[in-house]
């Protein structure tokens, strides 16, 4: 039976609803920045920001060593990824991507399940995200709840800025 990702069960492997979550390695550097601009993609923004937004949407064997990243596989394939940053008490959301044809199959809520138990692991009490417009939905459905804007680019373009409280016991697999 599969390990459900909650508390108990956190770890570089952890599987739920037939995913799994692992580590992300230097090599799969190319293919989270394949993921990262299918999905921005997906939302059908113009060639011309897509571009402005290269760099931003492009993941290196050197981040993935210096940040804690993970990715969701599902039949051997990476559909989608996490990457955080973290100060002493609050983490952010560097980056999730789930692969277009995954939208809406789990493997974003499976990877967010894993941040916030990434997040409590590492002393954290917040993951702030600042959240495309259009995952903001999803954010406010697994529990964030919007706390302002935070500035983007091109300059005046603003993002909402939504706040998760990690929980410090083992309840509701850590979501608040």
């Amino acid at each position: 039976m599969p390990r459900t990702t909650n508390a108990a069960s956190l770890g570089d492997d952890s599987t739920t609803t037939g995913i799994a979550i692992r580590s992300a390695r230097a090599d799969d550097a190319t293919r989270l920045t394949s993921i990262a601009h299918a999905a921005k993609r997906h939302w059908r923004y113009p060639d011309e920001l897509l571009r402005l937004w290269d760099a931003d949407l492009s993941v290196t064997g050197a981040f993935i060593e210096s940040h804690p990243v993970y990715c969701a596989v599902a039949a051997s394939e990476v559909v989608g990824f996490y990457a955080l940053s973290s100060t002493a008490a609050s983490c952010e959301l560097e980056h999730m991507w789930v692969e277009p044809t995954h939208i809406g199959t789990g493997v974003g809520t499976a990877l967010f399940q894993h941040a916030v138990e990434r997040v409590r692991a590492l002393g954290g009490s917040a993951l702030m995200i600042a959240s495309d417009p259009n995952a903001e939905g999803f954010y406010r459905r697994v529990g964030a709840r919007r706390v302002g804007v935070a500035p983007s680019t091109p300059p005046g373009r603003m993002l909402p800025l939504l706040v998760f409280e990690v929980v410090t016991s083992g309840a509701n697999d850590g979501l608040t």
